[in-house]
């Protein structure tokens, strides 16, 4: 089990709810490797406790996370990441989906992705 109260760091005085600032890090742990697929997390009250938040508010982070196929909870054997990244398969699928557009409108590589580069900005 990781000890998510080592790293995740949240700020009291900040706009954002404390639940979505530990969703975002729990996200990011995933994304960077902190959070290895099948890594088993603490449980809501543990980690309530090492962060000093409420129940509440854990478990609706959490939740939301499991919602998002991040997190997935297998009974009382805990909650754990997930095995797959949802974010690459609808990632991927979008992808393909853009390129499809652009290869049927005639629209190269290159000015396909000042498409995406300006989407972002």
């Amino acid at each position: 089990m990781t000890e998510l109260g080592d790293w995740v760091r949240l700020d009291q005085q900040a706009a954002g709810p404390l639940f979505d600032q530990l969703r975002t890090q729990v996200i990011d742990g995933v994304r960077d490797g902190r959070l290895a697929p099948g890594t088993r997390l603490p449980t809501v009250r543990e980690l309530a406790g090492q962060l000093g938040l409420a129940v509440n508010t854990v478990a609706r982070a959490y939740r939301e996370l499991e919602s998002a196929g991040i997190l997935e909870t297998r009974g009382r054997f805990g909650t754990f990441v997930a095995r797959a990244d949802p974010a690459d398969a609808a990632m991927a699928s979008a992808a393909h989906s853009f390129v499809s557009a652009a290869k049927a409108l005639g629209v190269g590589k290159v000015d396909a992705l000042r498409y995406i580069e300006t989407a972002f900005d």
